[in-house]
């Protein structure tokens, strides 16, 4: 399968030849969900703390007698009974990550790949190289190729002007061929990827 290759001005410059097959069934769906359930867990802070009934203040005297007064028993002000008191099987600071091994990160991307490709997401560069660091001109380079809203852009290198561009758009994603994910890949409406970079995710892809 051959796509498009464009210049920076969208206008087509040449074509690029896939070297990986395209995944054209229901294979790797299960990849997919067991790595975007990773990442989103993974984002997770698990700094929810509740504090048992050894852990709050307040005497440990018992109120009353056990008996004789006519009110219910009780041994503590601390109980978890009572308002104010320890809270029961409560949340406690964790570590929600997963693990999902090498093999069935490189299945989930390959799948998010095919279908973005599939469905013509993806747009490929021949380079992307920036004058200065403004935004203003990653704007125009991102409009000129007719992405907008949610972006992600992949480069095989990450230089100082790209990235100081980039980091005030809040809906664009700038990442490298080494480092690109399944979610990243399928995070965004449009995809722009360099031809180097595309390069280095298939070497990843091939050598799965």
């Amino acid at each position: 399968m051959k796509l498009e290759v464009r210049d920076i001005t969208g206008k087509v410059c040449g074509e690029y030849e896939l070297k990986f097959e395209l995944i054209r069934d229901g294979r790797g769906t299960q990849a997919v969900h067991d790595v975007i359930v990773a990442h989103l867990a993974a984002i997770r802070r698990g700094t929810a703390c509740t504090k048992t009934k050894g852990e709050v203040s307040g005497s440990g005297k018992k109120p009353w007698p056990q008996k004789g007064t006519g009110r219910a028993r009780a041994g503590m002000i601390r109980s978890p009974l009572w308002r104010k008191g320890g809270v029961v099987f409560g949340p406690k600071p964790r570590d929600y990550t997963k693990k999902v091994n090498h093999a069935t990160k490189l299945l989930a991307l390959r799948k998010a790949l095919s279908e973005r490709i599939k469905e013509g997401d993806l747009i490929i560069v021949d380079e992307i190289k920036l004058q200065s660091p403004k935004t203003r001109e990653m704007v125009g380079l991102l409009k000129a190729l007719g992405l907008e809203g949610k972006s992600l852009v992949v480069v095989s290198d990450l230089d100082r002007n790209l990235k100081l561009a980039a980091r005030n758009i809040p809906d664009v994603i700038l990442t490298t061929g080494e480092q690109v994910s399944a979610f990243e890949v399928l995070y965004p409406e449009k995809l722009l990827v360099t031809k180097s970079a595309f390069e280095k995710i298939e070497d990843r892809l091939l050598k799965a």
